[in-house]
Formats: C-alpha cells, sequence, structure tokens
C-alpha cells in the first residue's frame, strides 16, 4: 500500500477498520477488529469495490485500500 503520512498514521492507530460497499441508500458497511479480517470480507466479493478505513480512537478515520 501507498499512504500517505495521514493515513498511514491512521492505520499504524487503528482500533478498528470499516469495510464499506455500494452507494448512496445501497451503501454497507461492516466493521472488523482487524486490517487482515476486512481484508478476508472484502475479498469475497472479488471486485475489488470495497473501500476499507482505518479508524482510530479517537475517531480519525482515513481510506486505506479498495479490496
Amino acid at each position: 500500500m501507498n499512504l500517505n503520512a495521514y493515513e498511514q498514521n491512521c492505520f499504524d492507530n487503528a482500533t478498528s477498520f470499516t469495510a464499506v460497499r455500494g452507494l448512496g441508500g445501497n451503501r454497507t458497511r461492516k466493521d472488523f477488529n482487524s486490517f487482515d479480517d476486512a481484508k478476508s470480507y472484502a475479498q469475497t466479493y472479488n471486485d475489488k469495490r470495497t473501500m476499507v478505513y482505518a479508524v482510530t480512537a479517537d475517531g480519525l478515520n482515513a481510506h486505506i485500500c479498495n479490496i
């Protein structure tokens, strides 16, 4: 992953990861305790349309990748 400083900080200090799929009213999200769990979930779709975000205890978040 090629992350900027803010994204890397969020990733390094994440307390959870959120996987988001869809647009508008069709958007779904699922929270995970680890990046690997979010990644495994996203890979079940095999379409690179799942956005994974890192979330910190302070409420900061950053888009990490699409899987």
